[in-house]
């Protein structure tokens, strides 16, 4: 799956807002409707953030659940708390969530894979054909 992460520049804005509203909580995102491949999402399957139009980190997910009936219902995706930070991948603006398939998903990024490397830089040895 994946989403745009309105009001963060950053994963790091990303993980300030959750230490202030979710501390020690889980990590839930709120979404009206419920994917109909729910069961493909919770077995092994990540919600990746897109930031500034960069997929920048995913976060696992562990459970798809509806909450109330008909006009009322809504769905709540609880995510790993610990983003894993991505190959930073541009992707254009969308409304709401979308199916990401396998083949077009990020690679994880390691320490040894500059992980820590600034976006700026990222973004730009990425347009550079050099990353």
């Amino acid at each position: 799956m994946i989403k745009l992460c309105v009001g963060a520049a950053s994963v790091e804005d990303l993980l300030q807002w959750q230490r202030i509203h979710a501390p020690g909580g889980p990590w839930v995102m709120r979404t009206r409707q419920t994917p109909k491949r729910a069961a493909d999402l919770v077995d092994g399957g990540s919600l990746y953030r897109v930031f500034k139009g960069v997929i920048l980190c995913r976060q696992a997910i562990l459970a798809v659940d509806t909450l109330g009936e008909g006009v009322t219902a809504r769905c709540e995706v609880t995510l790993d708390p610990t983003p894993v930070r991505v190959a930073p991948t541009p992707r254009r603006a969308f409304q709401g969530w979308r199916y990401l398939q396998a083949a077009d998903a990020p690679q994880d990024l390691s320490a040894e894979g500059f992980g820590d490397m600034p976006q700026a830089l990222a973004r730009r040895l990425r347009e550079a054909g050099a990353w």
